[in-house]
């Protein structure tokens, strides 16, 4: 009978230091997942139109948060520029058409950088670019826009961006499943 009582003392001992290991390690997996969340890679839904056909409203991509450089045609997602401020959308994901000491303007509904025409096969076919002024941008600043240019509220109506607001490059659509792969 004294055997049973130690066997049965050694299961619950094992099974109490299982539960104290699993713990630890799904711990240490929510501590990993959020460092990761805060310094390399974060996922972010797109909440409006102003990137269609490129990235629809639902679709999940990852940012790359190690890289917050700017260079024309990346798609990046930054922080929504000072007085425009919405209750529900804290963030912005749209495409770097021009960088610093560029000149953007539009002629004819074509987007020209530095006085040449842009080609830019992501818009869908008709795509006009229309902009009030043209913009000469300094040190540190970017001009971003939508690829859904007539749905898009971007650097034609808040200015160019500083590149210290960029949180990151969306490079890899994850959701939805149909639609998996880089971007």
């Amino acid at each position: 009978m004294a055997e049973v009582v130690i066997d049965d003392e050694n299961a619950r001992r094992h099974r109490r230091r299982q539960l104290i290991e699993w713990g630890i390690v799904i711990l240490a997996a929510f501590i990993a997942a959020a460092v990761l969340r805060a310094t390399v890679v974060q996922a972010f839904s797109i909440p409006s139109v102003s990137m269609e056909e490129t990235l629809l409203v639902g679709d999940r991509v990852l940012v790359n948060k190690q890289n917050r450089d700017a260079n024309v045609g990346d798609i990046v997602v930054f922080h929504r520029p000072p007085g425009q401020e919405a209750a529900t959308i804290k963030d912005l994901i749209k495409r770097v058409v021009a960088v610093e000491g560029d000149r953007v303007e539009a002629r004819d509904g074509q987007l020209m950088v530095n006085g040449e025409f842009v080609d830019e096969p992501y818009l869908a076919s008709g795509t006009r670019t229309e902009m009030d002024r043209a913009y000469d941008l300094k040190r540190g600043e970017v001009f971003v826009m939508g690829d859904n240019r007539g749905q898009s509220a971007d650097s034609r109506v808040f200015g160019p961006i500083k590149k210290s607001s960029i949180i990151g490059h969306a490079y890899f659509r994850v959701w939805p499943i149909g639609r998996f792969g880089g971007i």
